[in-house]
């Protein structure tokens, strides 16, 4: 057993960490302040390869795995959840090209998003949401392909997004059978995406809705089989769950470091507040949490790289890292006292960014059905 990186990923990673300590950190308040993405990061950020880790070489990515992805995810996010969610995110859309793509569909889409386009996965529905057998999206069967009908929300850099791939039903079957994805560019007639929705936090990575009335769509433009869009959407999620669950990591230790300075200056009671032991445990432990939230998301990684079944792994890491990142902030708050209530500090936006990770590619508590439904799975088949 290996915990040593490879030059290749210390060298990837030192990059996006010094990029977000110079580009991401001093624009991280004003982002929040204004709502607004700071689009000058993202050329930035694409012209030293750190938007296209994981797309082919043959287009212009970098061909690397998800363990390299989950390396820059968890740097660039420690500078900025919101802005490193937001140069991140574009990998959940083009996983389901990469996936279950043709050829033609990779070079068109992937090597656009090499060259800089904006993606958007289109899943969730105001009744669907977790729930993805849910959806009521419909793509109606027509002489010279589809028609797209219904609403999306809560879509990540839709207002960004050149392209969506979008998730709707194509068969009368109920829950998860019938469903199938479809490519849909920004400028297919009928598709049009509303304004930024308002958050608690992450306030500067925008989210919309994205409505579809009769939006045509050729057949070469689905993805995969027909009625094979629920297990794609599951497939995409094994992957995409390890670079949440970086989002997560990269925000626990920015948690650490404030709350680490903070304790190491600030006084109290005749002693910094490190020497007063409930701060120092609070500390402790969230070095505890961040080992265990970052040696999860780096297994799971690992194990999707190697080609080996990561479902399990894969949930387990995006669960823990999102409750520990939620308890890290509320913490950091904790130990910064009143100021940590004060927009002065960075804390409180830690605090307001967390929260979202428990809620979106799938809530904590379905995370723990899916990793008891595992667990039921292998002792089923004799495993542990």
């Amino acid at each position: 057993m290996d915990f040593q990186l490879s030059p290749e990923q210390e060298a990837i990673r030192t990059l996006a960490r010094t990029f977000a300590a110079r580009e991401i950190a001093p624009r991280a308040a004003e982002a929040d302040r204004s709502r607004t993405f700071p689009e000058t990061v993202h050329q930035q950020a694409r012209a030293l390869g750190l938007t296209s880790v994981t797309l082919p070489e043959s287009v212009g990515g970098g061909g690397l795995g998800c363990l390299e992805l989950v390396l820059v995810t968890e740097a660039l996010c420690h500078g900025c959840l919101g802005i490193g969610t937001a140069l991140c995110i574009d990998a959940l859309a083009t996983a389901p090209i990469l996936l279950a793509g043709t050829q033609a569909q990779r070079d068109r889409y992937l090597g656009a998003a090499a060259r800089g386009a904006r993606a958007s996965f289109a899943l969730t529905e105001p009744d669907a949401g977790s729930d993805v057998a849910g959806i009521r999206t419909r793509a109606e069967r027509t002489a010279d392909g589809y028609r797209l009908s219904g609403t999306k929300i809560w879509i990540s850099n839709a207002n960004l997004a050149e392209f969506f791939v979008v998730f709707a039903r194509t068969g009368p079957e109920p829950g998860h059978r019938g469903l199938s994805a479809f490519i849909v560019p920004r400028d297919s007639p009928g598709l049009t995406v509303g304004p930024p929705l308002g958050k608690l936090g992450q306030r500067c990575a925008p989210t919309c809705e994205v409505f579809l009335d009769q939006v045509p769509v050729a057949p070469d433009q689905r993805l995969g089989e027909e009625g094979g869009g629920f297990a794609l959407a599951m497939r995409v999620f094994d992957h995409s769950r390890p670079m949440v669950a970086a989002f997560g990591v990269g925000l626990i230790e920015r948690c650490l470091d404030e709350s680490l300075a903070y304790a190491c200056q600030r006084a109290s009671m005749g002693k910094r507040l490190i020497e007063h032991q409930a701060i120092a445990h609070k500390l402790a432990e969230m070095r505890m949490k961040l080992e265990a939230a970052r040696l999860l998301t780096y297994q799971a990684a690992w194990r999707l790289d190697q080609g080996l079944p990561g479902t399990l792994e894969a949930s387990a890491a995006k669960a823990f890292a999102a409750d520990a990142a939620m308890w890290a902030a509320t913490e950091a708050i904790q130990i910064f006292g009143g100021m940590g209530y004060s927009t002065e500090y960075p804390v409180e936006k830690l605090f307001r960014d967390a929260k979202v990770l428990q809620i979106y590619e799938g809530t904590s508590e379905i995370q723990r059905n899916i990793i008891a439904r595992e667990l039921q799975r292998a002792h089923a088949q004799g495993r542990s």
